[in-house]
């Protein structure tokens, strides 16, 4: 990773004001001094070796990374908003784009410059909508590759459930923001249940209002790889973000969760649990946390947790909890990890309760995921992951 001042833009255009990364030779110590920008050729190729890629197998990307994979395709996006929500299809140069934050990768950057028309959903002041609101984005096709971007938009006080949807094939890059002012509630869950062909790397920007509150719900099923890197910062004292997380992978899968927590101002709330399966050989699912608490950010409250279940022999998680204060007055903060493999004990538990094996070790995933599952608070979405986990623990015969 390299460092340099972090660069702003003032639309969707491309423009920056700053030096090559080519020429950022000091090697970053804290993830607050990352660098940004809009400008793909601001950043290196990465190789694999920094620490923003080295779990990720580097191959599997199809040219995102280094510039060689052109828009052979689209994306094709369908809104069922509820009454009170505005979708619109807007051009690059639309003002809005970019006020959640910047590009922090080169596949962002490239997928920011790349895009030719974004997706804006938009939930007015003082309005709660009357249901959710769901996007589907549907990929561009096998052996095809896309850009997209969506911001998703809530105004003062405003309140609303969207669920982003994301199915079908072909390779993927996008940036999505969440823009929530001041006073806004809103509940977004990220579904990535693409075919086993599809590649998508996407990177998410919430950023929240005063006294907002935002709860950010990322699901991970399908896909050959996919990597979702969602950074969380404060406009505002008072504001409350969850960051939820559900994946399971299976054998060959690659599933990568890269999370950053920027508190900048006081009295602000983050709490993070992710929880992932894996089973079958090659199955990897990586998971990174960093929480950086400013010195300015005084009164912050904090958590982050992450628990991986290894279902089977040969799949293999990585957990990365970190955590950065430079103030002493905060109000609490903590991380942990645990990764293990499936409960020899709880399944002879169940068994000598004369429950079958089969049906035993379906229960033990049923409650390693409940507590994810239960701050799921749309039954529609709620209902259709059950399901799918279900599809995957049969996959197995488990």
């Amino acid at each position: 990773m390299t460092v340099a001042e972090n660069n702003t833009a003032p639309s969707a255009t491309g423009a920056d004001t700053t030096a090559s990364a080519a020429e950022a030779v000091v090697p970053a110590v804290s993830r607050g001094e990352r660098f940004t920008s809009y400008d793909v050729e601001a950043f290196e190729v990465p190789s694999g070796r920094e620490e923003n890629w080295r779990f990720t197998p580097m191959k599997r990307l199809r040219g995102l990374h280094d510039g060689s994979a052109a828009a052979t395709g689209q994306v094709k996006v369908d809104a069922e908003a509820a009454p009170e929500v505005r979708v619109e299809a807007v051009a690059r140069d639309d003002e809005r784009l970019g006020a959640a934050g910047t590009p922090s990768d080169r596949v962002a950057a490239q997928a920011y410059s790349s895009f030719e028309t974004a997706t804006v959903v938009t939930v007015p002041a003082e309005t709660k909508a009357s249901r959710p609101s769901v996007v589907r984005i549907t990929g561009p096709g096998q052996d095809k590759t896309a850009y997209g971007h969506v911001q998703i938009r809530a105004e003062a006080f405003a309140e609303s459930a969207i669920v982003l949807d994301h199915v079908g094939s072909g390779t993927y890059a996008d940036n999505v923001e969440f823009v929530l002012a001041d006073g806004a509630q809103l509940t977004v869950v990220s579904v990535q249940d693409w075919a086993d062909d599809a590649v998508h790397v996407s990177e998410q920007h919430l950023r929240l209002g005063r006294d907002a509150r935002l709860r950010h719900i990322v699901v991970t099923l399908g896909g050959d790889l996919v990597r979702v890197s969602p950074t969380a910062t404060f406009a505002g004292p008072g504001g409350d973000v969850d960051m939820l997380g559900l994946h399971f992978a299976d054998a060959g899968q690659h599933q990568e969760h890269r999370l950053f927590v920027d508190h900048a101002v006081p009295h602000c709330k983050s709490n993070v649990l992710y929880k992932g399966a894996l089973q079958g050989d090659g199955a990897h699912a990586v998971w990174i946390g960093d929480v950086l608490i400013r010195a300015a950010a005084e009164a912050t409250e904090t958590f982050e947790l992450n628990r991986n279940l290894v279902l089977t022999e040969g799949a293999r998680a990585d957990s990365v909890p970190n955590l950065e204060i430079e103030t002493g007055e905060i109000t609490g903060a903590g991380h942990a990890s645990a990764t293990g493999r499936f409960d020899d004990e709880q399944l002879f538990y169940l068994q000598s309760r004369g429950i079958e094996e089969e049906q035993a070790r379906r229960l033990v995933v049923r409650g390693f995921f409940h507590e994810i599952l239960m701050k799921i608070d749309i039954p529609e979405v709620r209902e259709r992951l059950e399901a799918a986990i279900e599809d995957e623990l049969q996959a197995i015969g488990a």
